[in-house]
């Protein structure tokens, strides 16, 4: 061995993730003695890496440059062609607390709603511990302040209710036939990129065992939070919804009929995205592609289809002993009527078995309509 002493037979092997100057790379390791050293990279990873190494001084060097400054190290590289866009995909800008917009949120509250105390509940010392941490986490980067208001009462019940639309995910579906190549973005912070309107800040309060905090951005629990922004990424999206994009929520999908023609419509989604400060988790989008999941579809030029993990749990959902477990397998099954003609018709028995006011019987019939549907869901062709 390295250190003079003599070697002993390798069991084992270990795959490992490692960055070596910067550069992030994985290989498998044998596990043997080596002496003092903690590794050594052998010859795949200088065939695969194919460094320039001063061996005089024992300096590395790769030929590739990174991208940009801003641009994380991820798993999936920002394309060459958008790099001009690297900003949208860096750290530095994505940390900072969201510009105030058109579109904050505005908390009207009922004009009979009564704000209070929320109640402390206890809590065990993990959740202590991860509830610091978050606070801690929050505080850092802007998103809460501490609150000096009086009051930390639930919002949701005393707030007037938003009714901006939904998009419905079967009329965003029908958009991409006959497509053929596809990006999807994926935003950081999600509904946090939206402020909390000036002055509704404190109407956000919430009580906890660390003190009383309220938020800058605006929170998952609101019960107007989807609609708000939606509301804001289809404004600012407006002149290619339905056209080359289509957003729920904060889950982009460009789709394009070329690959020509999908490289400018990915440039004008990110500049719209980079003039709006908002900005991409790179590891998590996946560009050019023929075949993508989007909201729990699969899609591809041949069409849409049922995600390979959703007919698995189809195919090992165990048959239902209650109402709960009914209104549980129905609810996943809804999802996906489409792949499945005349499926209000076959699910019927099981919809019979909902109202508390009928009595709890699992027999041939509802048997039959649960192998079914399973049946239909496990086989659904592509649309």
């Amino acid at each position: 061995m390295l250190d003079g002493s003599s070697p002993n037979l390798v069991t084992h092997y270990l795959k490992i993730d490692f960055i070596c100057k910067g550069r992030k790379s994985s290989q498998c390791f044998l596990i043997c003695p080596i002496g003092k050293h903690k590794a050594i990279l052998g010859k795949p990873w200088l065939t695969e890496e194919n460094p320039q190494i001063n061996w005089r001084t024992g300096n590395i060097h790769y030929e590739t440059a990174k991208i940009a400054d801003e641009q994380e190290a991820d798993d999936h590289p920002i394309p060459k062609e958008y790099r001009k866009f690297a900003k949208v995909f860096g750290e530095e800008e994505f940390n900072k607390l969201p510009p105030h917009r058109p579109y904050d949120i505005d908390i009207e509250l009922k004009e009979d709603a009564k704000l209070g105390h929320a109640p402390l509940y206890s809590m065990t010392p993990a959740k202590s511990k991860e509830l610091k941490e978050w606070l801690d986490k929050e505080l850092a980067q802007g998103k809460i302040t501490p609150s000096k208001f009086p009051i930390a009462s639930p919002l949701n019940e005393a707030t007037k209710k938003n009714s901006y639309p939904l998009p419905r995910q079967d009329d965003l579906l029908a958009k991409i036939q006959g497509a053929r190549i596809f990006t999807k973005l994926d935003l950081r912070w999600g509904y946090n990129n939206v402020r909390v309107k000036e002055g509704d800040e404190w109407k956000t309060a919430f009580c906890t065992k660390y003190g009383l905090f309220e938020t800058k951005v605006m929170p998952f629990r609101l019960t107007n939070a989807p609609t708000a922004f939606q509301h804001f990424m289809n404004d600012i999206l407006q002149d290619l919804l339905d056209v080359t994009v289509i957003v729920y929520l904060d889950d982009i999908l460009i789709f394009s009929n070329n690959p020509e023609e999908h490289t400018a419509h990915v440039k004008e989604v990110l500049r719209q995205l980079q003039e709006n400060q908002l900005f991409c988790k790179a590891s998590k989008c996946f560009f050019n592609t023929t075949t993508m999941e989007y909201l729990g579809i699969m899609i591809s030029p041949k069409g849409i289809s049922i995600e390979k993990g959703k007919v698995e749990a189809v195919r090992n959902w165990p048959t239902p002993n209650n109402r709960k477990q009914v209104q549980s397998f129905l609810g996943f099954a809804n999802f996906l009527w489409r792949f499945v003609p005349d499926f209000s018709r076959m699910s019927r028995p099981l919809n019979d078995l909902i109202p508390k006011d009928k009595n709890w019987q699992w027999g041939d019939k509802e048997e039959e309509a649960f192998l079914n549907i399973k049946r239909a869901l496990c086989e659904a062709p592509v649309l």
